[in-house]
């Protein structure tokens, strides 16, 4: 089926990403035949369809910058894969997808070294801005704690569109898989994050960001818990 053939509110919501197709219709291939890749697509399509008549309709559409590759829209998408090959692909596989969405522009910062003060502060001054973009949309409530020069930076998301879909469909098996790639992301970036809970396994999502040679990393070893989500002690 073709996209623009697809029959949704166009005016609240956006269709998935070039490249979140290119990633589902490369993995419907890994583990279809030929013949069947085309209807287990369109499958999916009509999943995606399906998901998107309760999906909130004040996200934005592509005016807000969470709705790009890998954002809002492109995790609907993967869930709709998820549902629709359920007996043919797991989360490991929809974390790979998500990060290969979310994580490009990460790649290209990879002269960005977080243990350097300038660029721990053009962070904080980034995740301040974000914080303006997130009450002008209201899609995430973000709260940014004050910059403080010897300490981590903080933030937290305290609501989460894609933890409440997940919720609301009984997919929470597959939130790992959209949250762990935050972790890869500040990797790449020479930082990284100490996060213990969630949105979809806790009432809050925390971030805690300090260059990868902070000391603080000593405090809060890493982990996997049972659920599969990175985590922190």
């Amino acid at each position: 089926m073709e996209d623009k053939d697809l029959v949704f509110d166009r005016e609240h919501h956006i269709l998935y990403s070039k490249q979140c197709k290119k990633e589902i219709l490369s993995k419907i291939s890994l583990h279809y035949s030929d013949e069947e890749t085309e209807k287990f697509f369109t499958k999916v399509q009509l999943q995606y369809v399906d998901f998107l008549k309760d999906f909130r309709t004040d996200l934005g559409g592509k005016k807000n910058f969470h709705n790009g590759a890998g954002g809002n829209y492109d995790c609907i998408a993967l869930f709709s894969y998820y549902v629709v090959c359920k007996d043919k692909t797991s989360i490991a596989e929809i974390e790979e997808m998500e990060g290969n969405l979310f994580l490009p522009a990460f790649k290209m910062l990879k002269f960005v070294d977080c243990n350097k003060p300038i660029y721990k502060k053009l962070m904080y001054k980034s995740f301040a801005v974000s914080k303006k973009k997130c009450d002008k949309w209201n899609d995430f409530d973000m709260n940014v704690a004050p910059y403080k020069k010897d300490e981590p930076i903080y933030y937290e998301f305290t609501k989460c569109p894609i933890a409440e879909f997940a919720k609301e469909h009984n997919l929470l098996e597959v939130m790992p898989a959209m949250c762990n790639p935050d972790y890869t992301a500040m990797e790449l970036i020479h930082a990284r994050l100490v996060r213990k809970t969630t949105c979809s396994n806790g009432s809050v999502c925390d971030y805690t960001i300090c260059g990868d040679k902070d000391e603080y990393l000593k405090q809060h070893e890493e982990y996997i818990d049972e659920e599969g989500y990175r985590r922190n002690k």
